[in-house]
Parts: structure tokens; sequence; C-alpha cells
């Protein structure tokens, strides 16, 4: 098995996603508004980036800033959204809901999850803001599809986070530990070779691809830098 790892990056549109997909991206994650932290694209645009690339595409599943799952009618939203992409051809997705007890809220995660025909999904760094890191991790093992957890270690971002991450990475089959660890959140070059060290083989990157922030577009020379960091 190779141990490429896997490098993720931020699209909002299909501009950025030929230039990721052209910088050696392996999979893109697709979400609007970035100034909320990145929230449901439309079927439209997804339809869009669909056409452009040829690399997977996660979608993220998420209505508003914040890690709640809102109302009941949020949520109903929200599932009528992830039918929709299901419909267009969507077959990865990202989300993640806290309970206001800093918890995993179950109910909220598995209503949504019942919408994606057990597509492979993405806990966000929603799992930076939970309470009890292990706790989250037990209580979510066995909802259907997850596969990887996206996660900087802390809120405060990768630099306050090494050491949970590298700890975590050691921990993987465990359980509560079998979904995949992809860092992201602050991550910058001169993390990989620690991260890499302590058995991380999946990294996530957004603004880090976009040389003139987010107002500019993604840099597939960016891009390659990072595919060459982790060849």
């Amino acid at each position: 098995m190779s141990n490429r790892a896997v490098l993720e990056v931020i699209a909002l549109d299909a501009e950025d996603a030929v230039a990721a997909q052209a910088g050696g991206a392996d999979r893109l994650e697709l979400v609007s508004d970035i100034a909320a932290d990145g929230l449901t694209p439309a079927r439209e645009t997804f339809a869009r980036i669909r056409a452009a690339v040829d690399i997977p595409l996660r979608v993220m599943l998420r209505s508003a800033d914040g890690f709640s799952a809102g109302s009941a009618e949020d949520l109903e939203r929200l599932g009528a959204q992830a039918r929709a992409l299901r419909a267009e051809g969507a077959g990865e997705f990202v989300l993640g809901f806290l309970s206001p007890d800093g918890s995993p809220d179950l109910a909220a995660v598995e209503a949504v999850v019942a919408e994606l025909d057990g597509c492979p999904w993405t806990f966000h760094r929603a799992i930076d803001r939970a309470a009890d890191r292990e706790q989250a991790r037990k209580a979510l093992a066995d909802v259907a599809g997850l596969d990887t957890y996206l996660t900087a270690g802390s809120a405060d971002g990768v630099d306050d986070g090494l050491a949970v991450l590298a700890a975590e990475a050691g921990r993987s089959g465990e359980p509560g530990y079998g979904a995949r660890l992809m860092v992201g959140g602050g991550l910058r070059l001169e993390h990989l070779e620690g991260l890499r060290a302590a058995g991380v083989d999946a990294f996530h990157i957004g603004g880090a691809a976009r040389p003139d922030g987010w107002g500019g577009p993604v840099s597939p020379a960016a891009v390659e830098a990072w595919r060459t960091a982790l060849a």
C-alpha cells in the first residue's frame, strides 16, 4: 500500500476546483460562505464543480456558523439539501454537530446521515470544540459512513494541537479511533514533518492554497508546493 498522504483543498467554485486539481490535490472540500467558516454549497455549484474536475468531492452540510444543528426546521432543511445533493451525484460529505454541553449531537448527526445512503463522511472541526474528545469519538464510532475526522487538535489551531494530534495518530485502530485523522486548521508546511513522523497521512488546507487571501482564487503553484512536501 502506498504511503502517499492525502491532500484535501477547500474549493468555493469551479475555478478553485480546477486550480486545486492542477496543483495535485487528491480531494476537494466544497463549501460556500467562508466568512461563516464554510456552509453548504448550492446544488448548482456542486454540479459545475463535478463537471469541471474528476477528483473526489466532499460536500459540506452545515447551515450556520457554529456547531449547533439549529432548530428542527433547520435540520429538516439541511436534510433536504443533502437529498438534493445526492440526487445531483454527490457521494461524500462533511458534517458535525455539538449539543450545548459540548457532546456530539447524535440525534442531529444521525438525522442527516440517514439521508446519505451510506456515503462516506467527515466529522469536521466540531471535534475540536467537544467537551471530551475521547468520549465524542466513542459516541460517534458506530455512526454509518464516518471515515474521517478533520481536526487541528485544538480549537485554537494546529500550533496548539500538535501533541493531541500525535497522541491520537498513535491510537489508530483503537475503539473510537478507527476513522482517519485529517489535520487542518492553521496548518503550515513546517508542521508536516513532525505530523508525518507521528503517522498522520491526511492534510486539509484552505487559506494556505490562496496566496492572495480568501478574496483570491486557489493557486495551483501553492497547492503543488504542499503536494511536493507530502510526496
